[in-house]
């Protein structure tokens, strides 16, 4: 009987694999036809895997970790601090666009390394001889949200705590040492006995000293170091019974990209001097990662700035894009690019494909990318044409993460105004080249310049998304769809989703199917 059901076994998957194939055989047998997530789908196998009990975390580079494959685009109508902090509070990571002054980029980044961390390494500070008043001033001036202030001297050496309910208008004329909390009486760790892991430290004091709402770290020369807030401490104490935890840097700050194009001087050459003084700045606000962004990656000048970037900065992770091509792969991968995003033209409102008739569709991009990004080592994110949570899960067969702009467009997080219409809210979407846009800053990103008075090519459209939830509530949604593809392949994690995916083209009544049919839906499935 066991041997029955064996050679049963065997009969059922040499049936099995003549239908679907594994992305080797599948792709190969279509080397000429492009096909994008709606032309194929994926077989299911046998599964003890539950969806709950997946595992999303993905390495796109040895520095470079997320607790979920899901990016926000570097477009100027999703990503900025707000978006990008809400990405990474959910495991994942935005990228901020580089269509504002470099100063305006630098701000947004620190928004979000400075967002809710754990160890604040540079708390802001005042002297004895300040005035209140001029600490008033400095809240109103920073927008700051909190208002307790550690006091040093001219040496760094802690004097005391200035507390809040002491910053008051009535006392604005009075200097900061009448004030403060006295050194003896404001409570201290030495750096030296943080340890291993610094929050489980503050943890337990702030556990061992109900009332005590900030911690002071100094050194044996009681210079100040840091400040722990029990507020932070709890949300990041929180964090870790989460099923995916917040993506943080060693230092418990939030992940944080930054995009950047190959600038060139008023003589049409690469501007060496400002990119580096830039990305050196980047460096030291915290940035986890740069994205030399372009619609053409495969050129020059994305080569350039790469290979000058890996020069200078060793270790700083690098994302270079876009290509569609295994030699575009290679290209940058030797350059220096840590991660390649693949994708040209298959974004909901970039039209590259129709103006410049350029671009291949995305799934057989993402294949071709990936045998060479195997070859050399590196991760592929794949950037456009994602609709849904389904396309993720197809995507992920061949990428290590993905880059979504118009899913998370309407989103609150997303920069712009709301606007209704017929009783609905929407907020504005435009492709990076679209017309607005580059005379916003990124045509060089498409190769022009941004003189707005010469003829430009446009390669995107404006458009509106309607008003969604916040970006957490959708993340929630896709984490939920690509766990329940991983269950129906049996992939406990995405190095296993990679390895298993088997797929089989599907016919336009297929792709009917595969939607909600012949019903009068009363409520979207999202």
């Amino acid at each position: 009987m066991f041997l029955k059901h064996m050679a049963t076994s065997k009969d059922s998957e040499s049936l099995d694999s003549s239908f679907y194939k594994p992305a080797e055989q599948f792709f190969t047998a279509y080397n000429n036809i492009g096909l994008t997530f709606d032309d194929v789908t994926l077989a299911t196998l046998y599964s003890e895997v539950l969806p709950r009990e997946t595992q999303l975390d993905t390495v796109l580079a040895e520095q470079l970790r997320l607790n979920i494959p899901i990016i926000s685009s570097d477009m100027d109508t999703v990503t900025e601090s707000r978006m990008a902090i809400a990405m990474a509070l959910s495991g994942g990571m935005g990228l901020i666009h580089y269509n504002m002054s470099e100063r305006e980029q630098l701000s947004e980044v620190s928004r979000v390394k400075n967002h809710v961390h754990g160890l604040i390494q540079e708390p802001i500070k005042t002297t004895p001889d300040q005035m209140i008043g001029d600490v008033l001033e400095l809240i109103e001036k920073k927008h700051f949200s909190f208002s307790t202030f550690p006091v040093v001297d001219s040496q760094g050496r802690l004097v005391g705590l200035l507390p809040g309910h002491v910053i008051k208008q009535r006392y604005a004329k009075r200097k900061v040492i009448e004030a403060l909390t006295p050194r003896n009486q404001v409570q201290t760790i030495n750096k030296r006995e943080l340890g291993r892991d610094p929050i489980a430290k503050a943890d337990r004091f702030f556990t061992d000293h109900p009332g005590i709402h900030k911690l002071l770290v100094v050194d044996d020369q009681d210079r100040l170091h840091g400040l722990f807030t029990l507020s932070d401490v709890e949300r990041i104490t929180q964090e870790r019974s989460a099923q995916f935890k917040p993506a943080r840097d060693g230092l418990f700050r939030l992940l944080c990209g930054a995009a950047l194009s190959a600038t060139r001087n008023a003589f049409g050459e690469l501007d060496r001097d400002r990119i580096l003084k830039h990305v050196g700045a980047l460096v030291e606000r915290g940035t986890d990662v740069v994205a030399v962004s372009t619609a053409h990656g495969h050129s020059k000048g994305v080569g350039d700035t790469v290979r000058m970037l890996r020069d200078a900065f060793p270790k700083l992770p690098i994302i270079a894009g876009n290509v569609t091509s295994a030699a575009g792969v290679e290209y940058l991968a030797d350059c220096g690019a840590n991660v390649i995003k693949v994708g040209q033209g298959p974004g909901s409102i970039c039209t590259t494909r129709i103006v410049a008739g350029v671009g291949i569709p995305q799934l057989t991009a993402l294949y071709v990318a990936s045998r060479m990004a195997q070859k050399k080592r590196i991760s592929i994110i794949a950037d456009g044409g994602i609709t849904k949570s389904g396309d993720m899960v197809k995507a992920l067969t061949l990428a290590h993460a993905v880059v979504c702009g118009g899913i998370f467009a309407g989103c609150p997080e997303a920069p712009g105004e709301v606007m209704e219409f017929s009783g609905k809210r929407y907020k504005q979407y435009r492709g990076m080249g679209s017309i607005a846009s580059m005379k916003a800053g990124s045509a060089a990103r498409y190769g022009h310049g941004n003189d707005s008075t010469r003829k430009v090519a446009p390669e995107g459209v404006e458009a509106l998304k309607e008003v969604t939830g916040p970006a957490d509530r959708v993340l929630a949604q896709l984490i939920g769809g690509i766990q329940s593809g991983m269950g129906y392949l049996g992939a406990a994690n995405l190095a296993q989703l990679r390895e298993k995916a088997r797929f089989i083209r599907v016919s336009p009544a297929g792709q009917r199917e595969a939607a909600p049919h012949d019903v009068v839906e009363l409520k979207a499935g999202s």
